[in-house]
């Protein structure tokens, strides 16, 4: 009760300041993909329409964004990669390495259009990444747990990054509540859910729900709630490593409830789960389209765009 107060004491100030309201959750309507997905279960059926190779160095991917006919991918270029401390060292259980983080504007063919720079220093490891039908917000944090985190937004019109806050633990992925102006934010493995103003006023912090599932990247896609996709790695019996993978719709306004939750079936070629790394969801008339990228740039095959399609019911 308490935290839905101070939610509720906070939303009120940002309303009276002015804040607008876009998409069709402005009219308290979810739109088509929360309840397509809402149809669908471990059962639906889902096909590989189209595996598209990226002719760019990609790195690490991590997140979507569908902005009209573009796609924005957010992605980690490990100059460095962190090693781990044989005890904490400022309560840090590794190095944080170097890198550069970056945001590519890509056509739906999969063409490179732009390359955006983001972070500062050892915060170089974008996150998810989410689209407010006004401007990609974007998180660039340190490249190890319990850290810091800086959260962006970039103009798709002008592609001008302006810095809005900061944070004082790793942010892996973020996403702006249409109807309320607030900054949602997963941590390290998404155990935590943040819950911040766009000024950066922290306004909630709670454990996640799911034990399933690490959030990997969410989009909001209606009234108040977000898609994740995200990855659980397992260990076989024989010491091999397994990923299961799934997406989850969560409900913002009410302490991140899962409302719908799903395995999703597929793997690249290169093994991993298809949810790994960046996903995002449209409707496309009687079709529901999920957007996948789960392969590293250095990787025997590459990236490769997947996208998967399944009929709405």
């Amino acid at each position: 009760m308490r935290r839905k107060t101070l939610v509720a004491s906070v939303l009120a100030g940002v309303l009276v300041a002015g804040l607008s309201v876009v998409g069709a959750d402005a009219a308290g309507r979810d739109d088509k993909v929360v309840r397509a997905f809402e149809a669908t279960t471990r059962s639906t059926a889902w096909t590989q329409v189209a595996r598209i190779p990226l002719k760019f160095p990609t790195y690490h991917p991590q997140g979507f964004a569908l902005v009209g006919d573009r796609i924005y991918l957010s992605s980690v270029e490990v100059l460095e990669a962190p090693v781990p401390y044989p005890v904490p060292v400022d309560g840090y259980d590794r190095t944080p390495g170097k890198g550069i983080g970056h945001v590519f504007v890509l056509d739906r063919q999969g063409n490179l259009l732009k390359d955006i720079r983001v972070g500062e220093g050892t915060a170089y490891h974008p996150g998810g990444i989410d689209y407010d039908g006004e401007n990609v917000w974007v998180p660039a944090a340190e490249y190890r747990p319990n850290s810091r985190a800086i959260v962006y937004k970039i103009n798709p019109r002008t592609y001008r990054v302006s810095e809005q806050f900061r944070v004082k633990d790793h942010v892996g992925g973020v996403v702006r509540d249409r109807r309320t102006g607030l900054v949602h934010g997963v941590s390290w493995g998404s155990r935590t859910l943040y819950a911040w103003t766009a000024a950066g006023k922290q306004v909630d912090a709670q454990p996640n729900q799911s034990h399933l599932l690490d959030y990997q990247d969410c989009d909001y896609v209606g009234r108040s709630k977000q898609l994740c996709g995200g990855v659980t790695g397992l260990k076989t019996p024989t010491g091999g490593n397994f990923e299961i993978g799934g997406l989850a719709l969560l409900d913002l306004d009410d302490d991140n409830r899962i409302l719908h939750e799903i395995p999703f079936p597929a793997y690249s070629t290169a093994g991993h789960s298809v949810t790994r790394n960046p996903v995002a969801l449209e409707v496309d008339g009687t079709k529901l389209r999920l957007f996948t990228a789960p392969d590293d740039g250095e990787g025997p095959t590459g990236t490769e765009l997947l996208i998967y399609e399944s009929p709405i019911s």
